[in-house]
């Protein structure tokens, strides 16, 4: 029996101190899922505090909506498990799944970085042969996690995210805590790096990692692959 796929997804409406609203980059969540039905997999959807995953309104131009996207985000079952009741930390059992995703959107850079308990579930799933996978800001889940030698788990593997450029040409540099390339190759990652805005996903081992909202199905495809599916 095929073990599932947890995807991760903020719940973080706001960047702090600010009216300026964010959330779950829709596309991040939705392509990802969306190449997963595809396959054999079935999906679980997880937050920090469960529940109420807000969506980040700029996510919901046309301009970044595809079909696919579009349509999952008018299923029930996704609107229900995705963004209105999403389980827990505590709910998970890291024995069940094959890969966690981290999905991205600015609102995971408060609520992503220093989770004890994705980390440990994120260790959990590494520890026993799984897939750690992130998509642009969901690098942010990555960052501080570090293995049982204490050394972080980016550290000496190629990995990629949401780079400083994209976060300047986004108008976002200085609402931003930290700047997930900085913070990357601070904690002894060799940074991998694109153009703004393009398709870009990277492996190392059981890490794989997406640039930006361009990403997910990248991402995706590169994790079915290794699955066999």
């Amino acid at each position: 029996m095929n073990k599932k796929i947890l995807v991760v997804e903020t719940n973080t409406t706001n960047f702090a101190n600010s009216d300026h609203l964010t959330g779950l980059w829709l596309g991040e969540s939705a392509e990802f899922v969306s190449e997963m039905k595809e396959s054999a997999y079935k999906v679980d959807f997880v937050s920090p505090k469960g529940g109420y995953v807000p969506v980040d309104p700029r996510s919901m131009k046309n301009t970044y909506l595809d079909e696919d996207t579009l349509h999952l985000y008018q299923d029930q079952d996704y609107q229900k498990r995705a963004l209105a009741e999403t389980l827990k930390p505590e709910d998970i059992n890291s024995e069940d799944y094959a890969a966690i995703y981290y999905t991205g959107g600015h609102g995971v850079m408060w609520d992503f970085p220093n989770n004890a308990a994705l980390q440990k579930i994120s260790l959990a799933i590494y520890q026993q042969g799984g897939y750690i996978c992130s998509v642009c800001h969901g690098i942010a889940g990555l960052l501080n996690t570090k293995l049982e030698n204490g050394k972080y788990l980016i550290a000496g593997k190629k990995i990629t995210g949401f780079i400083t450029k994209e976060e300047i040409l986004s108008g976002n540099r200085k609402r931003v805590p930290f700047l997930n390339e900085k913070v990357a190759e601070d904690h002894g990652a060799d940074f991998q790096k694109a153009l703004p805005f393009k398709s870009f996903a990277v492996q190392d081992g059981q890490l794989i990692t997406g640039q930006n909202p361009e990403s997910p199905r990248a991402v995706a495809k590169k994790l079915l692959a290794n699955l066999g599916k």
